[in-house]
């Protein structure tokens, strides 16, 4: 606390002594890009810091901190006072009706793109598959659930939001069902990995139904979109045209996927061809962004073109590289989204909101439980398998922010609304997780006959560990075992970035290597165990004499050269 302090009196000497930037900046490119500049400054530290403070103190995601660093930073609380020599640093643009500069916005955009496209990486393509049946179920049950539920609940309350009373097919209460049918991926699976549950039957359907869900809740998100298109430019919205901005929305999602399915191999090969350093993670986001402005070119929103890239390429061997190779710029650039979507909430606007925002976030958590969690129950799943599964569904997180802010930006809904959305995203991302994990201390298998959905394998033991390593040594003995595994055929996938977990499978084989600050472990089924203890020591070996064979060749010694 005391460097903080420290820190935070040199830069506001710093700021006191240099020269009033909004005398002489005026509208100048300059001037804005200076702006832009010490504002993701202090959208990093914010951002970063609370998110360590609620990771590591509350023992909450960090998505909330960032998300609260953003709300204390924005246009409508911190942001708007002045500061010596600077003046607002986040001031509200005259005229405009968004609250953030668009040179922000599109920061921010580019760090939704960065989560989405890592998300898609990380997901396990043959799992997915494997189970698609309960997944798909429990993804639809969600949606349908949350999106009735969010629709009827503004339709109810049109007149106190609007002023009018609107129908079911207004656009605003379409939007408001469709903010609703989202789930976060990235959290359920931290928890789950936690808890060392990610890898049981109800781990791998909720993480199969979340995937589906938000499928399917940003491919409504494209067809609301066209009908809010339709309503603004005057024309009448007709089930044909509603029809026809589904069949493209759905249209371009398979043929996207499919042609990434088909071109993965390619492209995975054409990224490892170029020689050039640090190609591989460029080319390869490159891609990303390229299918995302052709999903957004197609009505879709650019997030579903980076996930569907993003799965495309998670089948192959490459993937990996380019996870570990954008976690740096994921550590950047999704803080600063999360902290933009923040800003976006104006709590003036809200007092007369809370007795809506109230019953509509309770809507949301029971539509979700209910409806993602009851499908279950004809799969296969008992009452506690449906529960967990339910409940496992329930925190909307990233994408619901996604949305909500690609809502905010195209004008479907108001500064009210969005703060909405953002009560519900908070409150159903904060009861989550400590629900679930109380739910699996039962120690009752959530299956009505074992090993029926899943794969019948019995859970994952710690068995292995290679202690007191330094940073250097980890990461040696990391991409020892990474390669020695890949080179017996197992599939390798990094399924947390941040808490640097990776998955090891090939057939009916698992092995999770999850890394701690002096020690990497690994996990593997009690069947398996001597088959994986000969493959980590070949792999310790290689280490060694990786690590053995350093020794310094001197090609040329000029005699001039002091010694010493």
């Amino acid at each position: 606390m005391k460097i903080i302090c420290r820190i935070g009196i040199v830069l506001l000497g710093l700021a006191i002594l240099a020269p009033p930037a909004y005398a002489a900046g005026g509208g100048s490119i300059t001037h804005s890009m200076m702006m832009l500049v010490l504002q993701l400054a202090v959208i990093l530290f914010a951002a970063k810091l609370l998110g360590a403070f609620f990771d590591k103190v509350l023992r909450m995601p960090s998505v909330l901190g960032e998300l609260a660093a953003g709300m204390g930073i924005g246009p409508y609380v911190l942001g708007a006072l002045p500061l010596p020599g600077i003046g607002p640093l986040f001031p509200l643009p005259e005229g405009a009706d968004f609250p953030i500069s668009h040179e922000l916005w599109g920061i921010a955009t580019l760090g939704s793109i960065v989560l989405l496209f890592l998300i898609g990486l990380e997901t396990d393509f043959k799992k997915f598959f494997r189970f698609f049946l309960p997944g798909t179920v429990v993804g639809i049950g969600g949606v349908v659930g949350s999106f009735f539920l969010g629709d009827l609940l503004t339709v109810y309350f049109s007149v106190d939001l609007f002023g009018e009373t609107i129908g079911f097919m207004d656009y605003r209460a379409l939007f408001m069902g469709t903010i609703s049918t989202a789930t976060s991926v990235g959290i359920t699976a931290r928890v789950l990995s936690d808890m060392k549950k990610l890898d049981s039957e109800e781990g791998t359907t909720i993480l199969a139904g979340a995937v589906i869900d938000d499928v399917l809740g940003i491919i409504i998100l494209a067809v609301v979109l066209g009908i809010a298109d339709a309503h603004k430019s005057g024309d009448p919205t007709r089930w044909a045209d509603i029809g026809r901005i589904a069949a493209v929305a759905f249209g371009f999602w398979i043929v996207a996927t499919v042609a990434g399915l088909l071109l993965a191999r390619p492209i995975a090969r054409f990224l490892k061809w170029v020689p050039s350093t640090g190609a591989t993670v460029a080319l390869g986001f490159g891609f990303a962004l390229f299918l995302a402005g052709l999903a957004e070119s197609a009505g879709l929103a650019m997030i579903i073109g980076a996930y569907v890239m993003g799965l495309s390429l998670s089948k192959e061997d490459i993937s990996h590289d380019l996870e570990r190779e954008l976690a740096p710029v994921y550590h950047i650039l999704v803080p600063i989204f999360f902290a933009v979507m923040g800003m976006l909430v104006d709590f003036s606007k809200m007092g007369g909101l809370l007795t809506f925002g109230a019953i509509y976030t309770a809507a949301a958590i029971v539509g979700k439980v209910l409806g993602g969690g009851l499908p279950v129950l004809a799969v296969g799943f008992n009452l506690l398998g449906a529960w967990r599964v339910g409940i496992g569904m329930l925190p909307r997180g990233e994408v619901a922010l996604i949305m909500a802010g690609i809502g905010l930006a195209n004008g479907l809904v108001n500064e009210k609304l969005f703060g909405v959305a953002i009560l519900m995203t908070v409150v159903t991302t904060l009861i989550a997780p400590p629900i679930l994990v109380q739910s699996f201390k039962n120690p009752r298998s959530g299956l009505r006959k074992k090993g029926k959905p899943g794969s019948g394998r019995p859970p994952l033991e710690r068995v292995f560990a290679v202690p007191d390593l330094d940073a250097s040594l980890r990461r040696l003995v990391v991409a020892s075992i990474i390669s020695g595994f890949e080179d017996e055929g197992f599939t390798v996938k990094l399924l947390s970035p941040k808490q640097e977990i990776y998955q090891i499978a090939m057939e009916d084989t698992f092995v999770e290597m999850n890394l701690e600050e002096d020690a990497v472990y690994l996990h593997t089924q009690p069947e398996h165990q001597k088959k994986i203890k000969g493959i980590a020591e070949a792999c310790l070996d290689s280490a060694r004499k990786r690590a053995g064979d350093l020794k310094l060749r001197v090609l040329r010694m000029d005699e001039d050269i002091p010694s010493g």
